[in-house]
């Protein structure tokens, strides 16, 4: 399949001063590097249709990678093509933005408390200046209805407000608002947080039939294994900055060659109370990026570090079958 998507050796880097530094420019703070690197050489690619994971715990880089995919945050190296076309361009970005579309981990907060779910659904059509299939009111309820129909939810929630929906509810609208405009791609940031398992299961199984009925691209950030095995058709797991594994979904949750990913999967609840996690439940916490490690960033948590870890970063290497792990001992094809 070809790429919808494409990602190649993206960097992203901020000033390392922050607001002061910009107040007083030419004067650096004390400990403070001039840049600070918060993606190096990241490449992947979402083909059409697709359910494409990023998974890492928090500070790992996935949403500041799903912004500078959406032209939020500048890009320092690499490049960024979407359906062949570079985006290197405010023009080239702008019509990216009218063939994606954005759920954010808060279902209520990310919808305007002042608008009724009906006039939330007709929103992205007069943000981007598309006409609705019937001009006026009608046109603007019929539009409501169909859309909340093609998630799982009745017409008359179109005249609610998000605080009087509850969060399956308020999910499912975020959904609708997400496919009024039949975009090809949508970056889905934590769909499934903050609700109940059983509400969980149904809206990724809402997701997944969506993607497959439309020719939907879904590219999910997430910390949830459990939401990954469901969903995703391909993953790649993200540690401070930088891609340590990526492939096939199936192959890599049955068969991690990094260690972190190893310890991500080790760390999941498991359902039987018998069942203790593994002894690779990873340790300690992600560090600072202002105190990146060298050698492999890894090394500091990772059960099998050796001297090598402690000095040389690992290049990401194909172990075959679609899989890649940046990892000295990861086994070879």
């Amino acid at each position: 399949m070809s790429a919808l998507y494409a990602v190649r050796d993206l960097s992203v880097s901020l000033p390392g001063q922050g607001f002061l530094g910009r107040l007083l420019p030419g004067r650096l703070l004390p400990g403070a590097p001039a840049r600070i690197d918060i993606l190096q050489g990241i490449t992947l690619a979402l083909a059409a249709g697709e359910t494409f994971a990023l998974v890492g715990e928090s500070g790992s880089g996935k949403t500041t990678l799903a912004r500078a995919m959406l032209g939020l945050v500048p890009v320092s190296g690499g490049s960024l093509h979407f359906d062949g076309v570079a985006l290197g361009s405010a023009r080239a970005f702008a019509g990216l933005r009218r063939s994606t579309a954005m759920m954010f981990q808060d279902p209520v907060g990310s919808l305007s408390p002042r608008m009724t779910v009906g006039a939330l659904l007709a929103e992205p059509f007069v943000i981007h200046r598309r006409p609705l299939p019937l001009p006026g009111r009608a046109g603007r309820a019929a539009q409501a209805a169909a859309l909340l129909d093609r998630v799982g939810l009745p017409a008359r929630l179109a005249a609610r407000y998000p605080h009087e929906l509850s969060g399956g509810q308020a999910r499912r609208v975020c959904v609708a608002r997400a496919i009024a405009l039949d975009p090809r791609l949508v970056i889905a940031d934590e769909p499934t947080a903050g609700l109940d398992v059983s509400v969980q299961g149904e809206i990724l199984n809402l997701m997944t039939g969506l993607g497959t009925a439309l020719g939907i691209g879904f590219l999910v950030i997430t910390h949830n294994l459990a939401m990954v095995r469901h969903i995703a058709d391909r993953i790649a797991v993200l540690y401070l900055g930088r891609l340590v594994e990526s492939g096939p979904a199936a192959a890599v949750l049955a068969r991690p060659a990094h260690p972190y990913t190893q310890s991500l999967i080790a760390s999941e609840p498991q359902p039987d109370p018998r069942r203790r996690r593994a002894d690779l439940a990873i340790r300690g916490e992600i560090p600072g990026i202002l105190r990146r490690p060298a050698g492999c960033a890894f090394h500091g948590r990772c059960p099998r570090a050796e001297a090598i870890c402690r000095v040389t970063e690992p290049d990401l290497r194909d172990l075959g079958a679609g899989q890649q792990a940046a990892c000295h001992f990861a086994p070879g094809q």
